[in-house]
């Protein structure tokens, strides 16, 4: 039997029934308490003064008063969803209550108390996997939906969760196993030497799903920096103006400007949005030969931030800075991978004939010229920032890995794949052939939980919020 077959029958034996807060706790207006299991109509019916719940039809709101020991609890609308036309595809109650701690708290003790349980964090996002209502993959696009904290990344988890990956993913999957079925089916004729599976025609499918999945892969970069944030540091001399374009880049006063250099001795981190991408702006120490140990530890922890950052917004005193400086700071400060943006700071001191005479950088290092006091080119620094990360990348339609299970899983069916296309080029036997095509649909099932385990799915669904 599979893990799924298993957690299905584990489900099914229960038949219990799960009780949570589906809103945040604290107080506030309104507070949704969420049933959800085969008794969960009859649970709610049974404190539930009003209609009589379980006569009613799904996806119907009744308003009423929970009453507990002939006590009445609260006034409360309660939402019924008949199985299997719900978020778990089991019998759902949903109770809206006043947003009372102590409301919430008596109305989820009352419901344990007529038999339901307490959930598990993830539990009924876990039981709309196990029955099918939805895959593993957009089950994870929850969570991300839930933590989504920018326009894009909740448009890459909308459309993950919409089924736009897991369609792909399949895609690939029914390919490569009709393919699967033809070898097997050699291997039942080995005696007898003959070819079920075109090779010519398998060689082309598995470059096709090679190709899909090496973008898949490329993907992640653009993927993760829209989930996570673009990791973006300042970095520069003391007094370069580091701090006030910071300032001017959130246009508020988030860090303390000084003509005294070495002001800043620690790292501050901002988030800047900017057309719906969420950008890490990280203000580091000035880069200069330390006076005292703790500037020294500053100065350390901003080459450990540009060694980890995705984009570097490199600072400087046009004014007084030379050409052999600039070139002196980037030889030191340049990374491999990590795109850099060179930032002339205070440029109303001078005449753009000098600055445009006096610096002359790599090709692959932009200059935007800036006054961070003044605010002056800002708006055209943010749309650099931007096209340096994501502009042409980001179409709202491209599928986008953002998860590094999914990643790590395509790598693997990947290497698969690859071992495939050299068993067909020099020639293996069919079982060697079938056991490689075998190896990537287990990884790419992985991602989708067709193949999955007690762990994994532990593992998941652990870091899911209660009530989820």
């Amino acid at each position: 039997m599979s893990q799924i077959s298993n957690l299905k029958s584990q489900i099914s034996q229960k038949e219990d029934t799960i009780v949570a807060l589906a809103t945040p706790n604290g107080i506030g207006a309104i507070g949704v308490i969420r049933l959800s299991g085969p008794d969960a109509i009859a649970i709610a019916n049974s404190v539930f003064k009003g209609k009589d719940l379980e006569k009613q039809a799904s996806h119907t709101i009744h308003f009423g008063n929970i009453v507990g020991e002939g006590i009445v609890l609260d006034e409360v609308l309660a939402s019924v969803f008949i199985a299997p036309r719900s978020y778990t595809r089991e019998n759902v109650v949903e109770v809206s209550c006043h947003g009372s701690a102590y409301i919430m708290e008596s109305i989820i003790k009352l419901f344990i108390k007529q038999g339901a349980r307490s959930a598990k964090p993830g539990e009924f996002t876990l039981r709309a996997f196990v029955n099918g209502q939805l895959d593993l993959s957009q089950a994870e696009a929850v969570a991300d939906l839930i933590a989504s904290n920018s326009k894009a990344s909740q448009q890459v988890a909308m459309q993950q969760l919409r089924g736009g990956y897991s369609n792909q993913l399949q895609q690939l999957r029914d390919q490569l196993v009709t393919f699967a079925s033809l070898i097997e089916l050699e291997l039942d004729f080995s005696e007898e030497d003959v070819e079920f599976a075109n090779r010519i025609q398998l060689k082309q499918l598995v470059v096709d799903i090679s190709n899909m999945i090496s973008k898949l892969i490329q993907s992640f970069e653009l993927g993760n920096a829209i989930k996570q944030g673009v990791n973006t540091v300042i970095a520069g001399r003391p007094n370069a103006g580091k701090s006030t374009l910071l300032n001017a880049l959130l246009n508020e006063d988030r860090a303390i400007v000084s003509h005294i250099a070495g002001t800043t001795r620690d790292t501050i981190e901002e988030i800047l949005n900017i057309n719906g991408i969420n950008f890490r702006l990280v203000d580091t120490a000035g880069l200069r030969e330390a006076t005292d140990t703790i500037e020294a530890i500053g100065v350390q922890k901003t080459l450990e931030k540009i060694s980890q950052s995705a984009l570097l917004l490199y600072v400087f005193d046009a004014e007084t800075m030379t050409g052999e400086d600039v070139a002196q700071d980037l030889k030191n400060l340049i990374h491999p991978g990590i795109p850099i943006i060179a930032i002339a700071n205070k440029i109303d001191l001078l005449a753009d004939s000098k600055l445009a005479a006096s610096f002359n950088l790599p090709e692959d290092v932009k200059l935007i010229t800036v006054s961070a006091r003044e605010k002056q080119h800002i708006d055209e620094l943010k749309q650099t920032i931007y096209n340096s990360s994501v502009q042409g990348q980001l179409t709202g339609n491209e599928t986008l890995v953002t998860n590094i299970r999914h990643l790590e899983a395509l790598q693997k069916t990947e290497q698969a794949l690859i071992r495939v296309l050299n068993g067909i080029e020099h020639p293996v036997t069919s079982d060697f052939l079938a056991m490689d095509i075998k190896q990537s649909l287990y990884y790419l099932g992985e991602i989708t939980g067709a193949v999955t385990t007690d762990d994994l799915l532990d593992n998941i669904f652990s870091k899911f919020c209660i009530g989820k």
